[in-house]
């Protein structure tokens, strides 16, 4: 699935993570944490081409692999493996 631009989609898998914050610091227009269990809170799953380089570094920093991109390469296309 890519974003509704034909761009970036992002996915969070809350179980993996490890409520470090680093995608929070990274990008706050894109990722939020919880204040209940600190893990993190998807807040836009399709961002702009004005975020997608901090948004891969923010799946470069985080350490649990809970962020996962999906791009123009179609559904099952991941990003972080090319």
């Amino acid at each position: 699935m890519t974003g509704e631009d034909g761009g970036l989609r992002v996915h969070v898998d809350r179980a993996r993570c490890a409520s470090s914050g680093l995608c929070l610091a990274q990008v706050p227009e894109v990722f939020d944490q919880s204040d209940t269990d600190g893990r993190v809170l998807l807040l836009d799953p399709d961002p702009g081409p004005g975020l997608a380089d901090r948004v891969r570094a923010a799946l470069a920093r985080c350490p649990s692999g809970a962020i996962t991109l999906r791009g123009p390469g179609g559904p099952g296309h991941d990003l972080e493996e090319t």
